[in-house]
């Protein structure tokens, strides 16, 4: 009975304040002309509303669960000011529907277009933010979602531009949906755990598409990663599922799809990378499942540069790539097999789509790049097939185990959501 009562009063209590709460309307010819006015009277749970035209505000403060909603998409020009446009440390809040320009760019300063800490359960959500530093900076943030906003930035080098999503101690949180291009890193991510971040498409910025550190049990699926300038960085990481991701067009001497550096106990899956001076760069990575996904037309599909052990390759597509693995060690304690190898030219007798030899995709000349880059001019020469031939009979350099023991005959299915 006692604890119908409390349900009760809660119900009663979340009613009313929900009658209390007012909306708030912003305009230029309304009685409040400011956001930053309306903030201030806005209460707990009051809605204000933003009519369309030009706001040129920064400083926009509040801490109570307040939404505010810009109706037909108003701008706020924040005149490249040294401060946030949004500045918030509230909960249970929510902003939508605004065109930001102009933020403001300081190397002392944490400026951003929206500045959100130690709050949570929250949106912020269909926002165009153009000419920025920073678009988003969250600190100590739980359990909110950033959903369907647009993020350009101009940045030209590296020292003096900014992350489009900068995550720092931040868990639960849902990324989803958004663009970023023109930024330094699109979504840059550091002590922040049990996320997810889908659906997002980060295109042109100048390091990394996505950049994590420190980062455990989070997971990302359906986003997209072209032509960035050094691909997608995962670092120190652990318990981390990445699937139905697309890696492509990531060129450059220093540059990749993907670079693992130090992650353990992962799931990569149902990923595309296609068209990637390196497809992925793994570094001291163990205990990693690699399965189905595609590797076309890479420089390098797999490039292995530090000790990596008890990682699993299976049921993967390499197609058409100059070199399918580059290996720096003559021990091999990772596991190949059923993967498909458009290099294989072995036969199947038996009909049961399985290569009746093994495929052995390291190749000598691949060993001889590692140790002078400049052979790789000598790459469709004659001289290298045969020296690729003679030690595919005979490996001296290569290490003698890594083979695929059970190569398929065809590739396996596209993608599939």
């Amino acid at each position: 009975m006692k604890k119908s009562l409390n349900y009760f009063l809660v119900i009663f209590l979340f009613i009313v304040s929900n009658l209390q709460a007012s909306t708030i309307t912003v305009c230029a010819s309304c009685e409040i002309k400011t956001i930053k006015d309306a903030t201030l009277l806005a209460k707990q749970g009051d809605t204000i509303i933003v009519k369309k035209g030009l706001y040129k505000e920064t400083k926009i403060s509040f801490q109570n669960g307040i939404h505010i909603i810009g109706e037909n998409y108003p701008t706020i020009d924040a005149e490249n000011k040294q401060e946030s446009v949004f500045s918030i440390k509230a909960n249970n809040f929510s902003i939508s529907g605004f065109n930001i320009k102009n933020v403001g760019m300081s190397y002392t300063k944490e400026i951003a277009a929206f500045f959100v800490s130690k709050s949570k359960n929250f949106v912020i959500q269909n926002n165009t933010i153009d000419n920025c530093f920073y678009a988003f900076i969250l600190q100590r943030t739980r359990f909110g979602l950033l959903s369907n906003n647009k993020v350009y930035g101009n940045a030209k080098v590296e020292a003096s531009s900014g992350n489009g999503f900068h995550l720092w101690k931040c868990d639960n949180m849902r990324i989803e949906k958004n663009v970023i291009s023109g930024m330094r890193d699109g979504i840059y991510i550091e002590y922040s755990e049990h996320s997810h971040f889908s659906d997002n498409k980060s295109i042109n910025n100048i390091r990394y598409g996505l950049h994590f550190m420190f980062s455990h049990y989070n997971e990302y699926h359906h986003n997209e990663f072209k032509g960035n300038g050094a691909g997608v960085a995962v670092m120190f990481s652990k318990h981390i599922n990445m699937h139905h991701n697309t890696f492509h067009f990531n060129w450059g001497t220093a540059s990749y799809g993907l670079l693992l550096k130090e992650i353990y106990d992962a799931e990569i899956v149902d990923n595309v990378f296609e068209q990637n001076t390196i497809g992925i760069n793994i570094d001291g990575c163990n205990r990693i499942n690699y399965k189905n996904n595609h590797f076309i037309r890479n420089g390098w599909a797999l490039k292995f540069t530090g000790g990596c052990y008890t990682n699993i390759f299976e049921y993967n597509n390499f197609m058409h790539n100059a070199f399918d693995l580059s290996y720096n060690s003559r021990l091999n304690d990772n596991k190949f097999e059923a993967n498909y190898w458009s290099e294989y030219t072995g036969y199947d007798i038996d009909k049961n789509g399985i290569g009746d030899v093994p495929f052995r995709p390291v190749k000598l000349f691949s060993y001889v790049v590692n140790k002078t880059p400049e052979t790789l001019v000598l790459l469709r020469s004659l001289f290298v097939d045969i020296i690729n031939f003679s030690e595919k009979v005979s490996p001296v350099f290569t290490p003698d185990d890594l083979m695929d023991v059970k190569p398929l005959m065809k590739p396996i299915n596209p993608l599939t959501d």
